[in-house]
C-alpha cells in the first residue's frame, strides 16, 4: 500500500476529476464534486495541505483505493 502524500485540495480534485467525478456546488472553501456511474459523492475542503486522515476518507468515500489515487496524481 503506497503512503499517502501530502497534496492541496486542488490537486484532490484534479485527481478525482481524472477518476469522473465532475464539480457539483461550491459552499465557501467546501466544493462537492459528483461522478454518476456508478454513483459517489465526495467533499474536498479548498485548502493548502490536506491532513492524511481527510485524504483517507475522500479517497474511500470515492471508491478507489490509495494506490489508484496516487496514479491519478
Amino acid at each position: 500500500m503506497s503512503k499517502l502524500p501530502r497534496i492541496s485540495g486542488r490537486e484532490c480534485i484534479k485527481a478525482l476529476e481524472k477518476a469522473g467525478f465532475f464539480l457539483k456546488r461550491q459552499a465557501g472553501s467546501h466544493i462537492v464534486l459528483r461522478r454518476d456511474d456508478p454513483f459517489s459523492q465526495v467533499v474536498v475542503p479548498d485548502h493548502k495541505k490536506l491532513d492524511r486522515g481527510t485524504l483517507r476518507a475522500i479517497i474511500r468515500h470515492a471508491g478507489l483505493s490509495v494506490d489508484e489515487f496516487v496514479k491519478l496524481l
